[in-house]
């Protein structure tokens, strides 16, 4: 399968792409930068928007603006002006950390978690914010919260803590957005790389970038390996299905981590990544709130 370069954009560290359907733009974040992305496939359109603080991670909403997980907490983003206010605030005692990754459940509350930017292990959570504004601690003594998606059921919560070399699954409750039974899905190699983010198709087939792996996995939902994507950039960080079909595969990717002596050999590395895969992904739902 052909894997190619589709918007050359030379992040950081791109991360959390995902579709808005309203405007058929990708959306994603480059984290250091504290910098939101959308890019528009067809016409080449692209609009950043600085929102003054790392941010892992967005999402569109039903009220037509969108919503960053960010250092200070969650945050809402007016694309028409660019102007940024905080809507609920996360680990204010924590100021070494950071959220990360982060994706809406069918009911469209939106979990993202923490990680330390001080590289301190079982520091972060995972959080729940609610369509009400409520914030939930959901789990503690997390590492670095990354990829999150649920089964086509929703029964299911598959979930990443890089520092656990997993992919996670659990019980899931989507009436109460509540999470039981932990147990493991996938354990992935060293060799393979980190996992890091992830997302499901509409087959529940599970799509997971491996971080410094050069690669992106998917799994049945037996757990089983069935395709390995190999990528021209060491650093994926997480995939997303795009396009006016769905079947329009994204994978963001990180420039930082490539030393610069080697960037010769990846030249493409912080670029968003293309390919058409023969499976379709699943619309994205907004936040609630």
């Amino acid at each position: 399968m052909n894997v190619d370069v589709a918007f050359d954009v030379r992040a950081e560290l791109g991360e959390g792409p995902i579709w808005d359907r309203h405007r058929q733009q990708l959306l994603f974040v480059d984290i250091p930068r504290g910098e939101v992305h959308a890019w528009e496939p067809v016409s080449g359109a692209h609009a950043v928007f600085d929102v003054g603080q790392p941010c892992g991670a967005v999402t569109p909403t039903v009220r037509g603006d969108w919503l960053v997980a960010a250092r200070d907490g969650f945050l809402r983003l007016d694309p028409a002006t660019g102007d940024t206010r905080l809507a609920a605030i996360v680990e204010d005692e924590r100021p070494e950390n950071r959220m990360n990754d982060g994706y809406c459940d069918a009911r469209g509350r939106f979990w993202a978690g923490t990680l330390s930017m001080i590289g301190e292990s079982r520091a972060g959570a995972l959080y729940r914010l609610d369509p009400d504004g409520r914030v939930t601690r959901v789990l503690d003594r997390v590492t670095t919260s990354n990829g999150i998606d649920w089964s086509p059921d929703q029964r299911l919560m598959y979930y990443v803590d890089t520092g656990t070399r997993r992919i996670d699954v659990f019980d899931f409750d989507v009436d109460r957005g509540s999470i039981a039974n932990r147990r493991t899905f996938v354990e992935i190699p060293e060799a393979d790389g980190k996992p890091d983010g992830l997302v499901l198709d509409a087959d529940g087939h599970v799509w997971l970038a491996l971080w410094g792996g050069g690669a992106v996995h998917r799994y049945t939902p037996d757990g089983r390996l069935d395709r390995r994507l190999a990528l021209p950039v060491t650093h994926p960080t997480k995939c997303a299905f795009g396009g006016p079909d769905l079947a329009d595969l994204y994978i963001t990717s990180a420039r930082s981590p490539v030393p610069e002596d080697a960037r010769s050999v990846q030249p493409h590395a912080g670029s968003v990544l293309h390919c058409r895969p023969g499976v379709r992904g699943r619309p994205a739902v907004p936040y609630a709130g």
